[in-house]
């Protein structure tokens, strides 16, 4: 029996000798795609990627080493970082029983979306076992015991020594931060980026006054989808006060969000639509464009506000 509900559960709560190897030139990402061949011999799989799989294990399976083997190879970003978002579906067996102890949706809208680090706090075997893996890429993956968090493992039925394997199929990889090429840009007075090299961003603003009109600059021109509003886009975000220079608020201390253009200030919207997935975009926004006189929160009545959006993905379209 499918026990989805309980491993989603588990994930909304955690916090965060080469065979043969391929090379994502896009990314320099080199992924191991065999660690252990011997997990082919032990592990069966039927079935065609995105669905289910028929997953047979010769029992009592057991490993004392972490080890894996792409079934499929996929392609687009890799996952090369904990913070970055993605959708995985996975087929989890009890190594001792060969029984599926649980089991994700395999829900073709893709709306399954967590951070790479919850999926490591609950198995952090796939830390390793995924690493630069692709969009595409199905992975047989051999657990032994520490490489499955314990409370999870309780929790799903595994005794504390059991082994594990995961069928893992990689749904979809947003990307870590703005990886677009650099667009020439005249400041005319408003601020500059420069960045760190996970791509958190650090702005200087001038000792000028704040511009009076919404003012949208492309900072890196992504290649990916279009930003049309009708799909919630996935970004990281920092946003100042133009006056006081401060940080109110930021998601790279955290996770990418979700916004959703119909629910943010008009200014912020506008940065957004019609920017392509990749790109960064630096935005001054005035009053009237986002708080206005009242205010929210930290932000005070009548500020000017500046934001830099990386554009990471889009999400799927919300269900009527």
């Amino acid at each position: 029996m499918r026990k989805t509900p309980a491993f989603l559960a588990i994930l909304g709560l955690s916090a965060a000798a080469l065979v043969g190897c391929s090379t994502n030139a896009a990314d320099s990402c080199a992924r191991v795609v065999t660690s252990d061949a011997a997990v082919n011999e032990l592990v069966s799989v039927d079935g065609e990627f995105g669905q289910v799989p028929d997953v047979e294990v010769y029992t009592p399976f057991h490993v004392d080493e972490l080890g894996w083997v792409d079934l499929t190879e996929g392609e687009g970003t890799p996952i090369t970082t904990p913070e970055q978002m993605v959708v995985l579906d996975m087929v989890l067996l009890n190594g001792q029983t060969g029984e599926t102890a649980v089991a994700t949706s395999y829900d073709v809208t893709l709306s399954s979306v967590f951070s790479m680090g919850r999926w490591i706090d609950t198995l952090p075997g796939l830390d390793d076992a995924l690493r630069c893996a692709q969009e595409g890429d199905r992975v047989v993956v051999a657990l032994p015991s520490d490489a499955i968090n314990p409370a999870a493992a309780a929790q799903i039925g595994l005794d504390e020594d059991d082994s594990a394997v995961a069928v893992v199929d990689v749904r979809k990889v947003y990307l870590p931060k703005a990886t677009g090429a650099d667009q020439f840009t005249d400041s005319n007075g408003l601020p500059s980026v420069v960045r760190a090299p996970n791509g958190r961003p650090g702005v200087i603003i001038p000792d000028a006054p704040a511009p009076e009109e919404l003012s949208i600059q492309t900072l890196k021109k992504g290649d990916g989808e279009v930003v049309t509003g009708d799909q919630p886009v996935r970004a990281h975000y920092t946003g100042l006060l133009w006056d006081t220079r401060e940080v109110f608020d930021t998601s790279w201390d955290s996770e990418p969000v979700s916004f959703d253009l119909n629910a943010v200030v008009p200014g912020f919207a506008a940065a957004l639509e019609g920017q392509t997935v990749g790109s960064q975009v630096l935005v001054v926004v005035p009053p009237d464009q986002g708080y206005g006189d009242a205010g929210q929160g930290a932000i005070p009545g009548g500020a000017t506000l500046v934001f830099v959006i990386d554009i990471l993905g889009l999400d799927p379209e919300p269900t009527s």
